[in-house]
């Protein structure tokens, strides 16, 4: 494994993850709720009164993001090098992956991992691991 000099960027890197943490340390303080993704983006769709409006600011932040950025800086090329079967398959499996760990990357592995929660802990190991043998398996075994 190599670093590549030229694109690393650890300040950027650092001041986005501070950012996060800032953000889910907010969102935990004053309005008791978990920053993890699926759950906020789920919420949307089961209608409860007064619980709709912090979850639609909340992805309209992640949708709005990119354009304000783009009218600052050029956004990063997007290359995908598969088919829309095959990234529609891994959404789903990425899906049914978080229901049934009860969250996401997001809620265990920032908000989880940080209030010590054992199962958010179990789960981001499972997370990783699976990802681990995912790359290893299309890198080595299927390329």
């Amino acid at each position: 494994m190599t670093i590549d000099w030229i694109h690393f960027t650890p300040v950027s890197a650092l001041a986005g993850g501070m950012v996060i943490g800032i953000a889910t340390a907010i969102l935990l303080l004053l309005a008791g709720r978990i920053a993890g993704i699926s759950g906020i983006v789920g919420g949307l769709f089961r209608r409860q009164p007064g619980d709709i409006g912090w979850r639609f600011a909340f992805v309209s932040g992640l949708i709005l993001a990119p354009i304000i950025w783009q009218l600052f800086n050029e956004l990063p090329p997007i290359q995908i090098d598969t088919s829309y079967l095959i990234m529609a398959l891994a959404g789903l499996i990425v899906g049914l992956g978080t229901r049934y760990a009860s969250g996401c990357t997001s809620g265990h592995g920032v908000c989880g991992l940080s209030r010590m929660s054992p199962r958010s802990i179990v789960a981001t190991l499972t997370f990783i691991t699976a990802g681990v043998v995912t790359v290893y398996l299309i890198r080595h075994l299927l390329s």
